[in-house]
């Protein structure tokens, strides 16, 4: 069995999306339990409009929320009763082997560290959100956790994401590039200039070089390796041209008879399109190289995204992810990677 706590009151949705994902994951994956952290009168509210496994649901209440604008050090320290903290906790004690949450990222990032603790040898866990592209998917590590990362981390990423896409998302030897202004080796700031070599030299990662941001999207590289300043950039530029482009479609569509026709003609190739490139079809970003699993998913996550992000604490647990990070982590410390 897995038990997975999930947050109901983060996010722009709570608490009925995260409710309703966690009981479409419960219908979908019987070695799931869910521990529903939340007030508890809410999150039965929420319950009595479905039918679920009662024994695979637990209830604890968190009276206390976390809201988006608060400093999230304070926050952790100050709101012991909160669904995140609470949530959290779980994940330390052992009760529970994974923490999906929409709430503040930055009490999530922070109580990860703080909480959950980090594997020995991880220097800095980083958020690692999968993506669509033309090729399928790819691992855009680190988009958020570490924005003063160093050379050091940039490697740690790539072998953590490499263990990530390989074991869970089913990608094998996957081709690592890190982000830059351009492909030229010598191109670049300090950071890149410095990690290039550390990576190129790194056996156990398939390394194919720079990757310049418009070639992410093409699915050159299955895993693009940066720190959190260039990875956030790039990510919310890559979400926010996507529903640009979703919502010039729409205004296209319905413009005049003639165009609305037009779409009834095209709208189920559109729609399967368009799914391809829906990122909450592969659920939230794991914060890799905590002891226990941390999910983060968009904060105005539907349920879609919530239920998959708790299926895929299955695989995480079953693939064994964190010994295997440990594993790796230490032995490229050994070698003086």
């Amino acid at each position: 069995m897995v038990n997975v706590a999930v947050d109901v009151m983060g996010g722009d949705n709570a608490p009925a999306e995260p409710v309703k994902g966690a009981v479409i994951a419960l219908g979908e994956n019987k070695e799931i339990r869910v521990y529903l952290c939340g007030k508890k009168d809410v999150v039965e509210k929420e319950l009595g409009k479905y039918q679920y496994p009662a024994d695979r649901v637990e209830i604890i209440d968190a009276p206390e929320v976390i809201e988006m604008g608060e400093p999230p050090v304070m926050a952790i320290r100050k709101k012991k009763d909160s669904s995140i903290v609470r949530g959290l906790n779980l994940v330390k004690e052992g009760t529970c082997d994974a923490f999906v949450s929409a709430g503040s990222s930055g009490a999530i990032l922070v109580g990860g560290q703080v909480i959950v603790g980090r594997i020995k040898g991880v220097e800095r866990p980083p958020l690692a959100p999968v993506f669509p592209t033309d090729n399928g998917i790819s691992l855009l590590i680190d988009c958020g956790a570490n924005v003063d990362a160093r050379a050091s981390h940039l490697v740690q990423f790539a072998k953590m994401g490499t263990i990530y896409m390989e074991h869970v998302l089913g990608v094998k030897n996957p081709k690592v590039g890190i982000l830059n202004i351009g492909t030229e080796e010598e191109k670049g700031n300090m950071l890149v200039k410095e990690a290039y070599p550390l990576l190129k030299n790194c056996p156990d990662i398939n390394f194919i070089g720079s990757v310049e941001a418009r070639e992410i999207p093409k699915g050159t590289a299955d895993i693009v390796v940066c720190e959190a300043f260039a990875g956030n950039v790039a990510l919310k530029m890559y979400e926010g041209v996507g529903s640009t482009m979703i919502g010039a479609l729409k205004e296209t569509f319905t413009r005049s008879l003639a165009t609305k026709l037009a779409y009834l003609l095209v709208k189920p190739a559109l729609k399967k399109t368009l799914k391809r490139f829906d990122a909450t079809e592969y659920g939230g970003a794991p914060l890799l190289g905590l002891k226990g699993l941390v999910v983060k998913t968009h904060g105005n996550a539907t349920h879609k995204e919530i239920s998959t992000s708790i299926i895929q604490c299955v695989t995480f647990k079953e693939q064994e992810i964190n010994r295997k990070i440990n594993d790796t982590i230490n032995m490229l410390d050994d070698q003086g990677a």
